[in-house]
């Protein structure tokens, strides 16, 4: 009961655990206000105590203090020290120097929280006050918590009582007035579902006139219209289902051929041929896992148009296009069947390579970069030239995301730009 209280899987079980919750927040609200509160009453009472002690000891150690009696002093330190709600006492001169600071704590041992009082050390001569220095008297929380623990302890043991009274009379409660009935609700609706008479009805034992009942009644209801309606969809049924076996028969043959369409446009880019973003990082991300499965180095090049924007302002978007089908059919001879080319966007592709280590990438990136560079387009009688920059990265053991070789070869093409674009960065 507990487990399903923490876990629950229905509605009244969540709504038994929200109510007990909200109940459970306002009782520790107020017992944590009712500690906080005693917390602080105490520890005001150990300042006044505090402040009467000064008052006791305030002319016994102004006299060990006039007279220089040294020993009289550390014997009143002492006493003072051995008293309960002593954590610390610290004697100053005039001069504000350190006299005696003694701690009934050792260094390792710090109280959380340390409060003190402090009062100046007067000696009365020829009716004047000369000021011999000032006495400070420490305490600590460790004080104030054992002198509020057992009163705490009381707070919090009756708390508890009454949380846990309460946490079963809510079970039972629940269980009794929701839980119940609504579990004998769902499993006769289970029945109904599953039966093969389709005249069955809902019919709860010991049922109030309460929601539940109307909830019943709307489902019985609900039940007869789909009882009528289902034999009506019955003799509408066999009049279209040969109609529909014919057209889906068509269909089918039609929707075969949209389909092998389809999946080419959503994975190929509509202008070059090559493989879209999202296609080419989904497949790539597969070679690299089997790459790393099989111990073997994967290459990464990434690829940028130098100066893109200025051959479309210059010679025209149909142009660029044209420039941009030159620059992917180029760039195929070079490859294998198992690389892969891809369209990032724009004026930016990318080329996988598996089983390629970085040398091999470089000197490939290099040949595309030159046979870039010397290449001359003609379009509509204007000839076009452009140059392309290039950034290398190769996989690592570590690596286990194709976005991780994608950022790292994005710093090595910026920095081919950097450098003065037309150049392959590894």
């Amino acid at each position: 009961m507990f487990t399903s209280f923490l876990r629950p899987n229905n509605l009244s079980k969540k709504m038994m655990r929200v109510i007990f919750s909200i109940y459970l927040g306002v009782t520790c609200l107020i017992t944590s206000m009712q500690f906080l509160s005693e917390y602080l009453k105490t520890q005001d009472s150990i300042l006044n105590e505090l402040k009467q002690l000064e008052e006791t000891v305030h002319d016994p150690i102004s006299t060990s203090l006039w007279q220089y009696n040294q020993k009289q002093l550390d014997a009143l330190i002492d006493g003072l020290i051995k008293m309960p709600i002593i954590e610390g006492v610290d004697i100053f001169d005039k001069n504000a120097k350190n006299i005696i600071s003694k701690r009934s704590y050792t260094p390792a041992s710090v109280p959380l929280s340390i409060f003190d009082t402090k009062s100046d050390l007067n000696w009365a001569l020829n009716n004047e006050k000369v000021l011999l220095g000032s006495l400070t008297l420490y305490s600590s929380s460790e004080v104030v918590l054992d002198r509020v623990l057992f009163g705490f302890s009381l707070i919090a043991m009756t708390a508890i009582i009454k949380l846990s009274i309460l946490f079963w009379l809510f079970i039972w409660a629940f269980d009794r007035y929701l839980a119940s009935p609504l579990k004998e609700l769902m499993s006769q609706l289970n029945k109904v579902q599953l039966s093969q008479n389709i005249s069955e009805r809902i019919n709860l034992s010991n049922i109030e006139n309460n929601e539940l009942s109307l909830l019943q009644g709307h489902m019985n209801k609900m039940l007869s219209a789909m009882e009528r309606d289902r034999e009506r969809l019955l003799e509408d049924e066999q009049a279209k289902r040969n109609w529909l076996e014919e057209t889906v028969a068509k269909r089918t043959e039609a929707l075969q051929i949209l389909n092998e369409k389809l999946k080419e446009l959503a994975t190929k880019d509509s202008l070059t041929g090559t493989l879209n973003r999202g296609s080419f990082f989904e497949r790539t991300q597969h070679l690299l896992v089997l790459s790393q499965r099989q111990k073997s180095s994967v290459s990464f090049i990434l690829m940028d148009l130098d100066y893109f924007k200025l051959i479309n302002d210059t010679y025209g978007h149909f142009t660029g296009d044209k420039v941009l089908i030159h620059f992917t059919d180029t760039i195929q001879t070079f490859l294998r069947k198992s690389d892969l080319i891809g369209r990032l966007g724009g004026e930016e592709f990318a080329i996988f390579l598996p089983d390629t280590g970085i040398d091999d990438a470089f000197q490939l990136a290099d040949k595309i970069r030159k046979t870039i560079r010397n290449a001359i387009l003609e379009v509509d009688g204007k000839t076009v030239t452009y140059t392309v920059s290039l950034g290398i990265e190769s996989s690592e053991p570590k690596d286990h995301l194709i976005s991780e070789l994608f950022k790292r070869a994005d710093l090595k093409l910026y920095g081919a730009k950097e450098k003065g674009r037309d150049r392959v960065e590894k």
